[in-house]
């Protein structure tokens, strides 16, 4: 069984196992500079969200209306998303894990900043520990600075993958990220949240080489569109 991870640009990231497709945080064309798919590009099942900031959820009430896919999220986001008409939604909180067709999914503290677009209080950010069916555990920090908390993933076994911000300003940058590879344990890395804007403005490609050899650990630098798969 083949997990196919595809970078949609910013955050935002479609994943493929077993023929179901899940979107994390929705951050499209036009409203993301970098991306090149739309809301009508997508068919997800499931949606997952890490916090409330506009650049992750800008596309959200669009794409799970249009697809009816199931959103993963905190329960603030969940009540307002509620109110926008969007009813096919699970509700979770930090330290909580539920089993989805998917695999088992567990939310993860996210040190960061949360609050919707339209300046509702959006909960704790959080990042998500995915243990798909198919025996691959992803990490999924979302937007978040270092903290201590990840040495508990690493701690129970570490991760096949994980996606970690390096942007910088707004997350952690390059430095962090590879403090944090190694304490969750990663077989390998595939680094978000960089390029998109001036302040996040980050040579990709030079973090991965410094991690390698830094560390052992294998990064794969995509551009938006790529693809990435864990046989």
């Amino acid at each position: 069984m083949t997990l196919r991870l595809t970078w949609l640009g910013h955050s935002t990231w479609a994943i493929d196992v077993d023929g179901m497709n899940m979107i994390v945080d929705p951050f499209l064309k036009p409203h993301n500079p970098s991306a090149l798919h739309t809301v009508e590009d997508l068919n997800p099942q499931f949606i997952l969200v890490t916090h409330g900031h506009g650049d992750h959820v800008a596309d959200l009430v669009a794409l799970a209306t249009q697809s009816g896919a199931q959103v993963i999220c905190n329960h603030e986001i969940s009540l307002w998303l509620e109110k926008h008409g969007v009813n096919n939604v699970h509700p979770m909180n930090h330290g909580g894990a539920y089993s989805f067709p998917f695999g088992r999914v567990k939310m993860v503290t996210a040190i960061h900043s949360s609050v919707l677009p339209d300046g509702t209080y959006g909960g704790n950010p959080a990042g998500f520990l995915i243990n798909f069916n198919d025996g691959h555990d992803v990490y999924l920090a979302g937007d978040t600075a270092l903290t201590y908390d990840m040495k508990l993933i690493g701690e129970v076994g570490g991760v096949d993958l994980a996606i970690l911000p390096i942007g910088d300003n707004y997350t952690m940058g390059p430095d962090d990220a590879i403090v944090a590879a190694q304490w969750v344990k990663a077989k390998h890395v595939l680094p978000t949240h960089y390029g998109t804007f001036p302040l996040i403005a980050v040579d990709a490609d030079h973090f991965a080489r410094r991690l390698q050899r830094a560390t052992g650990i294998d990064c794969t630098v995509l551009a938006v569109g790529d693809e990435f798969t864990l046989d």
